[in-house]
């Protein structure tokens, strides 16, 4: 069951809302009525956080090792340790790099530096109304958010830091003309340009070296696991492009969050 959104950061205007597969055997909206487990992509939060606070760059280094954030440090009824997917946590890695690759003991780290009540904070500013439990946990994406809520958020870090919300209509005018509604936008500062900036440059890095390169990829076009599975590959884009993948536990859910300098 797909959704997608696609708006203009600068306005918020809204460019496509795909609800779902086919509204005429599957009329529920996955955009806005749905919410799901975001995953990964909650991370930018985590890190723009991070940032904020501790003035951060993509090329500071963070160990790889498993850290545990105690019980009732910040109100966490047990112990909480992350798991890398891929089972390693030897040597140090950038933020560029940790967040490219999705290294979960990283944004455990940062978690345990900022603590989740600021994380949350930052995803309620970025427009994210759905319930986000202030626990370490929401560091990996536990929360459920919808499509709508997360493009706000994201676009906020394309608008140099400056939230829009997303508008459908603009106006609304009689047969002659007369105006009977105005869309008044709704705008605010989030963040500051500086950590709008650098959680982009981070974010450039998923599609350059990690989770989501496959979009520059052009090898293997007649490969079965290819062409039977991924719609247009091979894509080979060389624009910069910045975003960031989620997939939930057992590929429950799969995201893409995506964005490009025009």
């Amino acid at each position: 069951q797909p959704g997608l959104m696609s708006m203009d950061p600068k306005t918020g205007h809204v460019k496509a809302w795909v609800g779902g597969m086919n509204y005429r055997h599957f009329q529920y909206d996955h955009v806005k009525q749905g919410k799901r487990q975001v995953g990964s992509t909650f991370k930018p939060f985590v890190y723009a956080t991070a940032i904020d606070q501790l003035h951060l760059s993509p090329c500071d280094t963070l160990p790889k090792q498993q850290i545990t954030i105690e019980a009732e440090k910040f109100g966490n009824p047990k112990p909480w340790t992350a798991k890398n997917s891929d089972g390693e946590y030897e040597g140090f890695v950038t933020l560029r790099y940790a967040l490219a690759n999705s290294v979960n003991t990283v944004t455990a780290r940062l978690m345990d530096k900022v603590g989740p009540q600021p994380v949350a904070d930052m995803a309620k500013n970025l427009g994210i109304d759905s319930n986000i439990p202030a626990v370490p946990a929401i560091a990996l994406g536990t929360p459920d958010i919808s499509v709508y809520e997360m493009v706000a958020a994201y676009s906020t870090f394309a608008n140099q830091g400056v939230y829009n919300k997303p508008v459908m209509v603009t106006r609304i005018e009689d047969k002659n003309g007369t105006v009977l509604y105005q869309f008044v936008p709704e705008s605010r500062d989030v963040l500051s340009e500086e950590v709008a900036y650098t959680t982009v440059k981070l974010m450039e890095g998923v599609t350059v070296e990690g989770s989501g390169a496959r979009l520059r990829r052009t090898w293997m076009p007649d490969s079965g696991v290819y062409t039977e599975i991924i719609t247009g590959y091979p894509y080979g884009f060389e624009n910069p492009i910045a975003g960031k993948t989620g997939t939930t536990q057992n590929q429950s859910d799969g995201w893409f969050m995506g964005m490009v300098p025009n």
